[in-house]
């Protein structure tokens, strides 16, 4: 069958390398002008995540329905990371061994009511936080040692390498058409409205993330994150901070490198981060992790995800016409899940 895809972000890349290695005819169009990453605000936002899997933390945000999703998707990257390692290039980066919660001893109060709500949304699940005494601390994670922290794992999450997956997803599409600087002005099942004119295809899915406005009420919720290189910093897994004002996060990377970040601010400004933000993010996270105040800044970024009115995704599916939108801060937890859910409902994959 003839595909055509509007949006080269991470549903777009994935639906297109998942169609394309079925054996359709796949052309994707974005208004980017390159494939290439970009930090300025303005590229796909899956390039700016951390690439954070946490069903189970996000249970403090989303819903539990939403939220088991994203053991679906964990098990699934761990599938396509396998994938694209037997291509071009090494895999993409991809670790399930856990999170950690953490929260110091002034905030418990804060830390315990965020526990609360994700027990209650996991309590038929066979993942549980487990909490940490300060000898198990230590020997799951040797860098955090600030007197009076209480900690959780969280078994089972995992977190992947969101710019080079990106990458890969496209460099190994078998096949595929990607039409550069060409953005979709409309859509109708089977027809896309380019700059050129109305195209024709069997299907069309609609993968735009905020470039779908205004046909879907969607705003966008800013994130920031903060490339580190900290190379003393032995951290193994990903962690929250449980802070009554900053809920920050720190992802290693191989290489030295950490991201540190904050999941949500309601904002739709694209503009570099600012001065107060960034000192408010890596102060608390130098409290922490006192090595940090010898990393150097590598990148400071940001991005707009794009959510809906109750922050939850929608998937629509009519003959000729697929849309996924509003992922919100879940996209890289939900992507799999959804694209699998979708593909299965209208018969696409295997059509």
């Amino acid at each position: 069958m003839r595909i055509g895809i509007a949006g080269a972000g991470l549903l777009g890349r994935l639906a297109a390398w998942r169609l394309a290695r079925a054996g359709h005819e796949v052309e994707v169009f974005d208004p980017a002008e390159s494939p290439e990453p970009r930090f300025d605000g303005q590229g796909a936002a899956g390039f700016t995540a951390a690439g954070m899997l946490s069903p189970l933390a996000e249970l403090d945000a989303c819903d539990a329905d939403t939220a088991r999703l994203g053991w679906h998707s964990i098990a699934a990257w761990a599938q396509i990371v396998r994938q694209l390692g037997r291509g071009p290039g090494k895999a993409p980066h991809f670790e399930a061994e856990g999170s950690l919660l953490v929260a110091h001893a002034q905030d418990q109060g804060a830390a315990r009511r965020v526990l609360a709500r994700i027990q209650a949304g996991a309590q038929s699940w066979p993942q549980q936080p487990q909490a940490l005494d300060e000898a198990r601390l230590r020997e799951l994670e040797p860098a955090l040692h600030a007197p009076g922290l209480q900690a959780w794992l969280l078994p089972g999450e995992a977190s992947i390498c969101t710019i080079r997956t990106l990458i890969a997803l496209r460099v190994q599409a078998p096949g595929v058409c990607w039409h550069w600087g060409t953005p979709v002005l409309d859509l109708k099942p089977g027809r896309l409205q380019l700059p050129s004119g109305w195209r024709d295809f069997d299907w069309v899915c609609d993968l735009r993330g905020l470039g779908a406005r205004p046909e879907l009420p969607l705003r966008g919720v800013r994130g920031e994150v903060i490339w580190l290189h900290a190379p003393e910093v032995a951290l193994r897994r990903p962690l929250r901070l449980l802070h009554p004002r900053h809920r920050l996060y720190l992802v290693p990377r191989p290489g030295g490198l950490l991201l540190l970040g904050a999941s949500e601010i309601e904002s739709e400004d694209r503009s570099p981060v600012s001065l107060r933000s960034a000192l408010e993010l890596m102060s608390a996270a130098q409290g922490l992790l006192p090595a940090l105040a010898e990393a150097r800044i590598l990148r400071l970024d940001r991005n707009l995800r794009p959510a809906l009115p109750d922050n939850r995704p929608r998937v629509e599916a009519e003959p000729g016409l697929l849309r996924i939108n509003g992922l919100y801060r879940h996209g890289w937890l939900l992507a799999p899940a959804l694209l699998d859910q979708a593909l299965a409902d209208t018969a696409l994959e295997a059509a």
